[in-house]
C-alpha cells in the first residue's frame, strides 16, 4: 500500500463520527451510465444485492434511484434522491440527480449539499456539453472533483486523449489512480498505480483477480498480457511518472486535480477499485460559509439547510418530506431548533433517513448526514434550522425559466386538488409559479427545461388525481422588475411583454424577445431587471446599506 493509502486509511479509523461521512454526487451528460454505476456503487457496498437495470418501458426491473413511475417508464431521472449506506466503516450520503439538461436546477441545489462530486464520463464521447454545465456549478462552489471514465470495454478516445480533453475544456488537471490495459474487445484490466497492482477484467465479481505486479518489466507480465499489451502498459506508466501530475491531496480538496478510474459501471469492473480509493481520499464534511461567517462540523450546536422539498414520496400518506444537510453538530430525533426565516421554534420529533423511496427512522446524524423531516407546509428550500443562535446559511440558486404554459383545470370538482397541487410543486422547486396581475385566478407555470412540463402533467394526474390542461406561451425570458416606478408608469411593448407575479407578489415581466426586453431597458432608464428572485432581494438590499 502506498504512503498516501496509508495515511488515508490512518485518518478514517480516527477521528469524530462526521470524519466518516462522505457526501458526493454524481454528474455526468445523459447515457454515460450514471444510474447504472449508482447501482454499482451501492450493490458493492453492500445495500442492495441485485443491480436494477434500466432498459426503457417494458423493464421489469428499475434502478433503485429512480422510483417515481414516470423514471422507470422513461428510463430517465427527473428528480434527485438520497442514497445513504455504509461501507469499510463510512457512511455514505450519494445524492443521485438527474442527469437530463431539463433538471439542471433541481440538480444544481442537490450539489449544495455535497462535500465531493464524480465525474461520470463516457471513454467514447469525452467531456459532453452538460458534464461543462455540471463541471462549472462545482468549480465555483469549490467542489473536489474525482473522474470515472466509463464504458472502457467498449472502443473509446485514447486514455491521454481523454486526460488533455479533461484539462483543455474544464481546465483542471487529473491524475490517473488507475490506468487501463487495452480498449473495446482487447480490453484486459486495469493497473493500479499506487499499490502496483493489475486486476484481471471480468464481468462476474467472483472472477475477479488481483495480481500484484512489483515490476512491470517482469516478463511474466507478458504471458498474462501478452506483448504488444505489456510493451505499452509500461510505455504508459513511464511517460505518467515522469510527465504526468503526482496525487496531491491537497490540490484534489482544492479542486485543482482529479482522481482519474477507469473501467465499467455496467460489467461491474473498476467499481470496487473506485469505491476504495474514493472514501479514503474523497474529504469529509468541511466549515460552510453563514451569513455572518462559518460553522465548523465539529461545533456542537446542530445546524442544518433545507436544499429540496419533495411531495407524494409515499403515494399511500400524501406526505411531503424536507431535505436537511446537516453542517455542524450532533441532530438527535425530538430535538428542537430554530426555523431561521420564520423565528418559531420547532420540534423534529420524525427525521428520517433515505435509501431512494424506503425511509427508516432515525435517532441520530452528524454533520454531513441527509436527513428528512416531515413538511406540514412550512419549509422552503434554503431554510437554514439551527438549535441555537440566528445562524444562516447563503440563499441556494435560483434560475430564470424559459418555457411558458397557462395551466387550468378543467373539472371544477377537482378546483381543490388542482391548487393543492400547484402549490406543492412549485414548493419543491418542480415549477415555477405566477400569476398575471389583475387576473389572480390565472396560472402561469415557469420551467427550466421543456420536459419539466410532461413530468408536471403527469404527477398532477398521478398523485394529485387533477387532469390539466396547458396551453404554451411564446414567452422566452422572465425578469424581476427593480423600479420606483409602477409598472402602469413604464413604456415597453405590451405586446411583445406579459406582466405577472411570483409567489411573493414580486413583479415579474415575460419578454418574447430579447428585443422586447432591450426596448424596455432603453425606454426606461432608472429600471433594473434581475434574472431571478434572489438577484432582486440581494439588490434592493445592497441599495438599502
Amino acid at each position: 500500500m502506498s504512503v498516501e493509502l496509508e495515511r488515508a486509511a490512518a485518518l478514517l479509523d480516527e477521528g469524530p463520527p462526521y470524519a466518516r461521512r462522505r457526501t458526493f454526487a454524481i454528474i455526468s451528460h445523459p447515457d454515460a451510465g450514471k444510474t447504472t454505476l449508482t447501482e454499482k456503487l451501492l450493490l458493492f457496498g453492500g445495500a442492495i444485492r441485485e443491480a436494477g437495470a434500466v432498459k426503457g418501458r417494458k423493464a421489469r426491473r428499475h434502478a433503485t434511484s429512480d422510483w417515481m413511475e414516470i423514471e422507470k417508464q422513461r428510463g430517465i431521472s427527473v428528480t434527485s434522491t438520497v442514497l445513504q449506506f455504509d461501507y469499510r466503516g463510512c457512511r455514505l450520503n450519494l445524492l443521485d440527480t438527474p442527469g437530463h439538461e431539463d433538471f439542471s436546477e433541481d440538480t444544481y441545489r442537490t450539489l449544495a449539499a455535497a462535500d465531493s462530486a464524480v465525474m461520470l464520463i463516457d471513454a467514447a464521447k469525452g467531456v459532453e456539453p452538460q458534464t461543462i454545465k455540471l463541471f462549472e456549478v462545482c468549480r465555483m462552489r469549490g467542489i473536489p472533483i474525482f473522474t470515472f471514465v466509463n464504458k472502457l470495454d467498449r472502443h473509446g478516445k485514447d486514455p491521454f486523449e481523454l486526460m488533455e480533453e479533461i484539462e483543455r475544456v474544464l481546465g483542471i488537471r487529473s491524475c490517473p489512480i488507475t490506468w487501463p490495459i487495452g480498449m473495446g474487445p482487447d480490453f484486459q484490466g486495469i493497473y493500479h498505480r499506487m499499490d502496483g497492482r493489475f486486476e484481471r477484467f471480468t464481468s462476474r465479481t467472483e472472477d475477479m483477480e488481483s495480481i500484484d505486479v512489483p515490476d512491470l518489466g517482469d516478463p511474466s507480465l507478458a504471458e498474462v498480457l501478452g506483448e504488444p499489451l505489456w510493451r505499452k502498459l509500461q510505455e504508459d506508466i513511464e511517460l505518467l511518472d515522469v510527465a504526468g501530475d503526482p496525487f496531491d491531496p491537497d490540490l484534489v480538496r482544492q479542486g485543482r486535480l482529479t482522481p482519474m478510474y477507469f473501467g465499467s459501471a455496467i460489467a461491474n469492473f473498476g467499481v470496487a477499485a473506485f469505491l476504495e480509493s474514493f472514501i479514503r481520499f474523497a474529504p469529509p464534511p468541511g466549515p460552510r460559509e453563514t451569513v455572518d461567517g462559518r460553522v465548523h462540523p465539529g461545533d456542537p450546536a446542530f445546524t442544518g439547510f433545507v436544499f429540496k422539498i419533495q411531495a407524494n414520496m409515499n403515494p399511500a400518506h400524501r406526505d411531503r418530506v424536507a431535505f436537511v444537510r446537516i453542517c455542524s453538530g450532533k441532530f438527535e430525533r425530538g430535538m428542537t431548533v430554530a426555523h431561521v426565516r420564520t423565528g418559531k421554534r420547532i420540534s423534529l420529533s420524525q427525521p428520517q433517513q433515505f435509501f431512494g423511496q424506503e425511509r427508516e427512522t432515525v435517532d441520530e446524524a452528524y454533520a454531513g448526514d441527509i436527513i428528512g423531516i416531515h413538511d406540514p407546509g412550512l419549509f422552503r428550500i434554503g431554510d437554514t434550522l439551527a438549535e441555537r443562535g440566528q445562524v444562516a446559511f447563503p440563499p441556494l440558486p435560483s434560475f430564470s425559466p424559459e418555457h411558458f404554459a397557462r395551466v387550468s383545470v378543467p373539472n371544477a370538482m377537482k378546483y381543490k386538488q388542482f391548487h393543492k397541487g400547484i402549490a406543492e410543486l412549485s414548493e419543491e422547486g418542480a415549477i415555477q409559479v405566477f400569476r398575471q396581475a389583475n387576473r389572480t385566478e390565472d396560472l402561469i407555470l415557469g420551467a427550466v427545461g421543456q420536459l419539466q412540463f410532461d413530468v408536471f402533467v403527469y404527477r398532477m394526474k398521478a398523485e394529485y388525481g387533477v387532469d390539466v390542461d396547458m396551453v404554451r406561451l411564446p414567452y422566452q425570458f422572465a425578469r424581476w422588475l427593480d423600479s420606483k416606478d409602477p409598472v402602469d408608469n413604464l413604456q415597453f411593448d405590451r405586446y411583445a411583454t406579459l406582466v405577472v407575479r411570483d409567489r411573493d407578489e414580486r413583479t415579474v415581466l415575460l419578454f418574447q424577445t430579447e428585443f422586447a426586453m432591450q426596448w424596455l431597458l432603453d425606454k426606461n432608464p432608472n429600471v433594473r431587471l434581475h434574472k431571478t428572485s434572489l438577484e432582486l432581494v440581494a439588490s434592493q438590499g445592497r441599495a438599502e446599506e
